[in-house]
Formats: C-alpha cells, sequence, structure tokens
C-alpha cells in the first residue's frame, strides 16, 4: 500500500487542543487534510469545530461566505455543507475584501472556542503577493492559533510561512501534498462553486421588497438603483448574524431581493459580486466603484 504522508501530523494534531489553521495555495489538499483531522478527532472523542474560510470552492456554507460547522460526531461530518453559523464576505476573491475576510474568520474562530476542543481552519488559496501575505499575516493576528500547518508543492510557501514565524508564536509546520492529488480543472471549480450556490438559493423564493436605508455599506444619494440588480448580498439579523445569501431585483423601479432566508431579516450587506439564478455562475461587480465613483 502506498505510503500515508500525513498519518503522524495528523494523529500528532488530534490529540491538541485550540485551534489549528491550514494554508495553502489552491489544489493542494486543505479541506482532504481538514476533513481527515476532524475524523481523526471523533475518533478520540473530541467536540470540534470546522471553519471553512475558502470563500470561492467551500464546504460548509456558500461560497462568498465564510461557514462554522461543530462537529462531534459522524453524523456531524455526513452533514458538513450545513452551516451552524454563516458570515458574509461578498465575494469568492481576497482582492478588495481583505478586511471583510479576516472578520469573518476571526468572529467564526472567537466562536468555535468556546464550544470546541479543536478547530480545525481552512483558509483561502490566496497565499501569494501583498494581497496573500496581508491576509494571512492579519488573519494570524487575529485567530491566533495554536499551529498552522502549510501545504506545499515545492517552496511557493516560503515567503508567507517565513512570515508567519518571524512574527508570531505559534507553531508553524509545512508537509508535503499528497501525491496523488489530482488538480481541479477551472471548470469542476465552477462546477462545484455553482453548485453550492444553487444549494443556497433552493425553493421556495420569495420576494421582498427592501428600502435603501436597509444597506451596508448605505447607498449614496442619487445612486441609479438598477445597478444594483443581480448584486449578490447577505441576509443579516438584528444581531449582526448572517442568515444567508439573497440577490437583488430590480424591475418597474422597485428593488427587492430574493431568497429564501428573509423571515428575521433586519438588513442586508452589499456583496462585490453578481448572480445569474438560472446559472449561478459570478461576475466581479466592482462596489468601490458604485459607492465611490472611483
Amino acid at each position: 500500500m502506498p505510503e500515508d504522508i500525513h498519518a503522524a501530523l495528523l494523529d500528532d494534531l488530534a490529540r491538541r487542543r485550540g485551534v489549528v489553521m491550514l494554508l495553502g495555495a489552491p489544489d493542494t489538499g486543505k479541506t482532504s487534510f481538514a476533513l481527515r483531522l476532524l475524523e481523526a478527532g471523533v475518533a478520540a472523542g473530541k467536540t470540534l469545530a470546522y471553519v471553512d474560510a475558502d470563500t470561492d470552492q467551500t464546504t460548509t456554507g456558500p461560497p462568498t461566505c465564510t461557514g462554522l460547522k461543530f462537529v462531534a460526531s459522524q453524523a456531524d461530518l455526513d452533514d458538513l455543507p450545513t452551516a451552524d453559523r454563516l458570515h458574509f464576505v461578498g465575494s469568492i476573491r481576497a482582492e478588495g475584501v481583505v478586511l471583510q475576510q479576516v472578520v469573518a474568520t476571526a468572529s467564526l474562530v472567537e466562536e468555535a472556542r468556546s464550544e470546541a476542543d479543536l478547530v480545525v481552519v481552512d483558509t483561502t488559496g490566496t497565499v501569494s503577493g501583498i494581497i496573500g501575505q496581508t491576509l494571512k499575516y492579519h488573519t494570524m493576528e487575529l485567530v491566533r492559533p495554536e499551529v498552522v500547518v502549510g501545504l506545499q508543492r515545492g517552496a511557493e510557501l516560503e515567503p508567507v510561512i517565513g512570515m508567519l514565524r518571524r512574527f508570531f508564536s505559534a507553531d508553524v509546520e509545512t508537509a508535503p501534498v499528497d501525491p496523488d492529488l489530482l488538480p481541479a480543472s477551472p471548470d469542476a471549480r465552477r462546477a462545484h462553486r455553482a453548485k453550492r450556490l444553487a444549494a443556497a438559493f433552493t425553493e421556495p423564493l420569495q420576494r421582498w421588497r427592501v428600502r435603501e436605508t436597509v444597506f451596508a455599506p448605505t447607498l449614496p444619494a442619487g445612486l441609479e438603483k438598477a445597478k444594483l440588480d443581480r448584486v449578490l448580498v447577505g441576509l443579516q439579523d438584528g444581531a449582526g448574524r448572517c442568515l444567508g445569501l439573497g440577490a437583488l431585483e430590480y424591475s418597474d423601479d422597485t428593488l427587492r431581493v430574493i431568497t429564501n432566508s428573509g423571515d428575521d431579516m433586519r438588513g442586508l450587506r452589499l456583496g462585490s459580486v453578481k448572480i445569474d439564478l438560472a446559472t449561478h455562475d459570478l461576475e466581479r461587480f466592482r462596489l468601490r466603484e458604485l459607492m465611490f465613483g472611483i
């Protein structure tokens, strides 16, 4: 049988407590590693939490959100796509939403720490350049994991790994990518994203008329509301929690939100993408240009 290159590391991590944060470029097996660690933790009798901060290729909750799932049994693992908590980020790419991404991840980890022995954080594949390093630095700053595991094929993580070792006291380890792991094609990634978004917009969908005062960021005076048509939004309750996703619709001089999560809706957070509800494909939407004209 082929050697299990991660067995010893997984066994060690499953015995620990605190937060384990996983780093890696796309298609390095972060999610597979996280699932194996959750399985090992369940087998060891621990209460675990999974924070899915990969807002593009989500496992728990829909794309554009971070998701939290508490895991104490095999049944919880089988139901991993259903999030116990969501936090809306509003994009599938870190560019332009680093603050939202960091806050979303840190807030769910803080909640998970209070209830779980071991918290596993699956991060985005953005690891290079100024955006990747800024995102990972500030995520470390607020999440404060006890252990960081970087999965890499060569030395692509060394700049960010070196930075984290220099500025933080966490145990930072690296591990090779499973040689049997096959990268997903762009079409496969798009299909996975669309499937997860379709699950967030299952019937029955309702159309709720919305006022201009319910949005964050606040809509500027004189905004052409037609420009908001198809913009993805996060629905917030009165406690600031994300209830789910919605899509704005503008027709007959009226702005509505299409959603299946509107019963306790108190406000809407604007995202940075537009959605086609027929195909569940996303296209980039420059929120800053709309709000500030820049």
